[in-house]
């Protein structure tokens, strides 16, 4: 099963009321594990870029100045993410913005039912808790250094691992319920004496079967292992 892990960076948040799209970035994941296959583009929204969104990003319009409009790289996204599952977090607002841009150059906007919104299954896994993409990273001790400002192509492969662990890949550790510990975990195992039955069980073998198993033995030669077996009650019932 393939499916695209997507994130996007915008001028604002106003798909279809002046904000454009400045980047793009899908990593690729077939039956849940990531194959390193990456779509990855800056895309020139041909507008200024406010203060606002540039602490967010640091895209400043003077780098996105020489990268290419939506329209160039429209073909190429298209043809990465296919029909796929699309993984998004807050689905609504990016796919908003490409169904915009998407509806400017006259193209399908993405249906709605192929999206993955990582959003509501934290909201359903973790009711009550802190659901943004930080959050969901500290929760399931995800390394998030590298994010020092969202960047589309990093936070979609941090919410892969995200993506991951929402589906079961590991439990969240739960804070003030399990200690700490630098030692190795050692497994305990507590030996107990057997105590005997108070009353033995009867036995299972009809007489019948036990001669024919007799018989059997006798069959095998001096050298069958089920002698010694066979001798044992008679030698302690000698013994004693």
């Amino acid at each position: 099963m393939r499916e695209i892990v997507l994130d996007t960076e915008t001028t604002g948040l106003e798909a279809y009321g002046g904000d454009r799209l400045v980047e793009i970035g899908c990593v690729e994941m077939v039956n849940r594990i990531l194959t390193g296959n990456v779509f990855h583009v800056y895309i020139n929204p041909q507008r200024d870029m406010p203060q606002e969104a540039f602490n967010v990003h640091g895209l400043s319009a003077e780098f996105l100045s020489d990268k290419p409009i939506f329209s160039q790289v429209a073909d190429e996204f298209l043809e990465f993410i296919q029909e796929d599952t699309l993984v998004i977090h807050n689905a609504a607002f990016d796919i908003g913005f490409l169904n915009a841009e998407l509806e400017r150059l006259g193209r399908p906007s993405i249906a709605r039912d192929r999206v993955v919104d990582t959003l509501a299954l934290a909201r359903r896994k973790h009711p009550g808790g802190g659901n943004r993409l930080d959050d969901l990273m500290n929760r399931y001790g995800i390394d998030s250094s590298r994010r020092v400002k969202h960047g589309a192509l990093l936070d979609a492969e941090l919410l892969a691992e995200v993506y991951s662990e929402l589906l079961g890949g590991r439990q969240a550790t739960l804070i003030g319920l399990v200690e700490e510990s630098t030692e190795a975990p050692r497994l305990v195992v507590e030996a107990r004496a057997a105590h005997p039955r108070p009353v033995p069980l009867p036995a299972r073998i009809s007489s019948s079967e036990s001669e024919a198993h007799a018989a059997f033995v006798a069959a095998l030669g001096e050298k069958a292992i089920w002698l010694k077996y066979a001798d044992a009650p008679a030698a302690e019932s000698t013994a004693s």
